[in-house]
């Protein structure tokens, strides 16, 4: 039985580990398969890799995503799996919009860009509609879950 963390800093510690394990096998079962990732429910979206730059560090940090397309452009959701904060890359995003994403075997350069309102209640409501698990999560949290839109940069 594992045990438990000594300290919060421990406790963190040993979640970003488990991160970088899970996201290692995601990023060869991305790249092993032109860009398909089993799903543990049916017709998922597609999985992107978002290659951020750290808001603070200015390192790149590369962040498995599902996205929702939107014609040319995708959507993701900053649900954190419903922690009580943003993301990290929400935040990479914010200071760093103009990134590259992978999606399938293309290296896509995107300007990231937080929908807000009207716009952004409607996407949310679409992909919520589509995996319940999100409206579970905006539910349960006092925060707003963002909406970042993903838009191909003609001046890459």
């Amino acid at each position: 039985m594992p045990h438990a963390a000594a300290t919060p800093a421990a406790a963190r510690a040993e979640l970003r580990a488990n991160e970088r394990r899970w996201n290692a096998e995601v990023f060869a079962e991305f790249r092993a398969n032109g860009g398909e990732v089993a799903a543990p429910f049916p017709d998922s979206p597609p999985m992107l890799l978002l290659h951020t730059i750290g808001a603070r560090s200015g390192k790149e940090h590369v962040v498995p995503m599902r996205a929702m397309a939107d014609g040319e452009a995708f959507s993701v959701f900053a649900s954190a799996h419903g922690s009580d904060r943003h993301p990290d890359w929400y935040y990479n995003l914010l200071a760093h919009p103009g990134i590259v994403i992978e999606r399938g075997t293309e290296t896509i350069p995107v300007r990231a860009t937080v929908i807000e309102g009207a716009e952004r209640d409607a996407v949310f409501a679409s992909h919520a509609a589509r995996f319940p698990v999100f409206a579970e999560y905006e539910r349960a949290l006092a925060r707003t879950i963002p909406v970042v839109r993903l838009e191909r940069r003609v001046d890459a």
